[in-house]
């Protein structure tokens, strides 16, 4: 999984709201080097080599990293918006001559494992902008303090293990292994543990290079699509028309029809010609409810995508660059007004969610899935149409409640 991609710039990153702080339960640095020697021990253990291992040497923990995992508050903006900032002129055009370009590389990519140009193209344009920035924080100290930190480190504590074993394969020395403040790394941004199982050698040269080696880099991002459940020529996100009403309880990325069946309720293309009615599953995606863009989505999308960035919001812009990169026309606004909250407000909802009982995730005001399902199970309490989209009538209802 990634976490936030690189095109977002540290002052993006600030600009969108101030972070959350830290967990009063988050244990001091001063404990860092202590832990930092069980890591050692446990890594000797796995049968990492001393040379590796010495790099932990020294390691100190890094502030800087954690306020990066506390500041991702740009995943609270409305898709529309998002995928705005993310998706520019320049950036399309940039794919196109890339898709271009390296023709002949992802026509054997495409043939051996089904994966679409277009979709390896959109994730490499939206992680590290081409290959233009990278990142430069010290993989293996940032993976350390995130496994050190009390957030996620049964998350982290893998990938710690996973970089040292890069190490000891040959892959990349200590100096070349910087990259993303979480810990990715290359132009396609792999976690260490999706380096060891997904990088592929393309280029014959004895080591997987996913920063300077193109053949590497859109081979290994082909095959960790495979590894997370691509099935080739299939689709993976349609952009549709809703009609005025239809089950909006159904629009859920969490349930599938067939094809026929949103059709027989009203979903058409959204050139306005008819849906094919056929048994394909697909869930119905509104980033912004009933009134906001809506697509089908389909299981390369709902299986994959969102294993590759478990942010709708993110994986609903990479799989939309996709459809533009092949061909698609830009994103309709909808078919009404849209009322949205902002990062504040999505904090508020939040804590008011929490106390009425539901399961919100972590009030960290980003949008994200635990949050959807609480406010679809209170618009359907409420009698309201249940888009899983809060608006300020929502918050102001659950206030006065």
């Amino acid at each position: 999984m990634k976490l936030l991609p690189l095109c977002l710039s540290a002052s993006l990153l600030i600009a969108s709201s101030a972070a959350a702080s830290a967990a009063t339960d988050c244990p001091s640095p001063s404990k860092f080097p202590s832990w930092l020697s069980g890591v050692k021990k446990e890594a000797a253990g796995m049968g990492i080599s001393k040379g590796s291992i010495a790099v932990l040497d020294g390691m100190t923990y890094d502030p800087a990293v954690i306020k990066r995992d506390r500041a991702q508050s740009v995943f609270s903006l409305a898709f529309l918006d998002f995928q705005a900032r993310l998706i520019s002129a320049g950036r399309m055009n940039t794919g196109s001559s890339l898709l271009n370009k390296h023709g002949a590389i992802f026509q054997k990519v495409e043939q051996k494992y089904g994966v679409p140009p277009a979709v390896i193209v959109a994730f490499w344009g939206l992680e590290t902008d081409f290959g233009g920035y990278m990142g430069d924080f010290h993989t293996i100290r940032s993976l350390a303090t995130l496994s050190f930190d009390c957030r996620r480190p049964e998350k982290f504590r893998p990938q710690l293990f996973a970089a040292l074993q890069i190490l000891d394969r040959g892959d990349m020395t200590e100096a070349d292994m910087v990259g993303a403040w979480a810990g990715e790394i290359g132009q396609v941004q792999f976690l260490p543990a999706d380096f060891l199982q997904s990088g592929v050698d393309a280029d014959g040269d004895g080591r997987v290079d996913l920063k300077r080696s193109i053949p590497d880099i859109l081979y290994s991002a082909a095959n960790l699509l495979i590894n997370h459940g691509w099935q080739p020529n299939q689709p993976w996100l349609q952009e549709v028309r809703v009609p005025e009403d239809l089950p909006w309880d159904q629009a859920d990325i969490a349930i599938q029809h067939p094809r026929s069946q949103w059709a027989k309720w009203g979903v058409k293309l959204v050139s306005g010609k008819a849906l094919k009615a056929d048994k394909a599953p697909a869930s119905l995606l509104l980033p912004m409810g009933r009134h906001g863009p809506a697509f089908l989505a389909y299981p390369n999308f709902t299986e994959v995508y969102l294993k590759w960035n478990e942010s709708l919001i993110y994986s609903t812009t990479a799989a939309y660059f996709a459809t533009r990169l092949a061909g698609a026309p830009p994103v309709s606004k909808g078919n009404g007004p849209i009322d949205s909250l902002d990062y504040n407000q999505i904090m508020e909802l939040q804590k008011i969610l929490t106390r009425m009982g539901y399961d919100v995730g972590k009030v960290d005001g980003k949008l994200g899935a635990q949050s959807r399902a609480a406010v679809k199970s209170v618009q359907i309490k409420l009698g309201l149409p249940a888009d899983s989209w809060p608006t300020p009538d929502l918050l102001e209802r659950l206030r006065r409640s």
